[in-house]
């Protein structure tokens, strides 16, 4: 009896310890408890595709209900008899919709690779009354980011807990992929989780803090941290247990497949290099675009991310593309001594150097086309020569790269 009582302590320390310390976080290495699922429903059916849906309780509990329901979209391909590869799908940060990644889904249907699309915490049909989807997802908090982040990763391991339960799905190939916020929480799923085969990672990163503290995305959330007296080295601290560089070296090498953004003032390409030194063995297609370009290339990401995720789940081999074209656009205000000072929208003709210090960019502007030729200073602020019908003068160039 005593010897019992004894083991029912441990255990409840045991759980205090992985999941009752908020300021300190959780052990994301800890598995979430098992439930009991209920029966999926069928949703939908194309010539292609089947739907169906479920939803389940989070391991984490938070002050809004609609919150702690996890809503899972499962898009199988048409005709194909189980058990068949699978990938969990993980959106971006604010999304309103899941057309992207029902994209990717139909991608990995045409493949024979069956999709389960997962809605982040705050997102979608998990945001509170009176918010927009994600607006409490990341706030300058950070034991509200940690518990955020806890529950988005603790939801994904509950979702390959479910994949796990279906007679349809092959346990031995279950893959991961995300976008932008997707794979900030995917990098830190793959890495604790030991039942992902594979992973792709499209505009993510690693080094939180560092992100957090230079990501054009979070100025008034970083602004606000700042005024609460945090600095980059004290809140990579308080990050520390939901950083995906502290369980990368833990995990047990897979195929992994990132695709970032040179020019990403989101997610800066430091970041993309670091989570990719993180993962030995992985491929990187970098494209020439800022984080939002890659819209204007969206559908060949995606085929190359469903060519990898069947490729690596079925043990074939992949080669990521050295590159594929993508249109470097910039849009910002532009000044010269000719036509004074005009916003500017336009595609680069030629750059010096992956960084793009020097660059030459055809603009359309209100007052007419003309060619800039400059070199950056800081911060999108560059110098040079405008070129236009009526001759040449200097001139000023402050842009952003879509």
């Amino acid at each position: 009896m005593k010897a019992r009582v004894l083991a029912w302590v441990g255990a409840i320390l045991v759980v205090g310890c992985a999941y009752a310390s908020p300021g300190d976080g959780m052990d994301l290495r800890i598995a979430p408890p098992k439930i009991a699922f209920g029966d999926w429903r069928r949703l939908s059916e194309t010539e292609t595709t089947v739907e169906y849906a479920i939803e389940f309780p989070s391991p984490v509990a938070t002050p809004y209900p609609v919150n702690n329901r996890v809503p899972i979209r499962a898009l199988l391909p048409q005709g194909t008899e189980g058990p068949m590869p699978v990938v969990v799908v993980l959106h971006y940060w604010g999304a309103s919709d899941q057309r992207v990644d029902v994209a990717l889904a139909q991608e990995l249907n045409s493949r024979g690779v069956a999709a389960v699309l997962v809605t982040l915490p705050y997102h979608l049909s998990r945001t509170p009354p009176g918010a927009t989807s994600g607006q409490y997802a990341i706030e300058p908090d950070p034991p509200k980011m940690r518990r955020t982040m806890e529950q988005s990763v603790l939801d994904v391991r509950r979702t390959v807990d479910w994949i796990a339960s279906r007679p349809e799905f092959d346990t031995n190939k279950i893959g991961l992929a995300g976008t932008s916020l997707g794979a900030i929480v995917g990098a830190t799923a793959y890495a604790v989780e030991p039942r992902f085969a594979a992973a792709s990672f499209v505009l993510g990163g690693a080094d939180l803090a560092h992100i957090l503290w230079h990501s054009s995305r979070v100025v008034q959330q970083r602004e606000v941290l700042r005024g609460a007296g945090y600095l980059e080295g004290s809140l990579r601290d308080e990050l520390s247990s939901i950083e995906p560089l502290t369980y990368l070296s833990e995990r047990r090498p897979a195929p992994v497949f990132l695709v970032g953004a040179r020019y990403d003032s989101v997610i800066p390409p430091a970041d993309t290099e670091k989570l990719r030194a993180a993962l030995p063995g992985s491929q990187i297609l970098w494209v020439d675009t800022g984080h939002y370009g890659g819209v204007f290339v969206q559908r060949k990401i995606l085929r190359l991310v469903a060519e990898f995720e069947g490729a690596a789940l079925e043990g074939r081999p992949f080669s990521a593309p050295e590159r594929i074209y993508a249109p470097t656009l910039r849009i910002g205000v532009e000044m010269n001594s000719a036509r004074g000072l005009q916003v500017a929208a336009g595609i680069d003709l030629w750059r010096t150097s992956p960084k793009a210090e020097g660059f030459a960019t055809f603009l359309v502007t209100p007052k007419g086309a003309e060619v800039f030729l400059g070199h950056t200073i800081s911060n999108g602020f560059a110098v040079g020569f405008v070129a236009k019908p009526s001759g040449i003068s200097l001139g000023a160039f402050w842009s952003t790269i879509l």
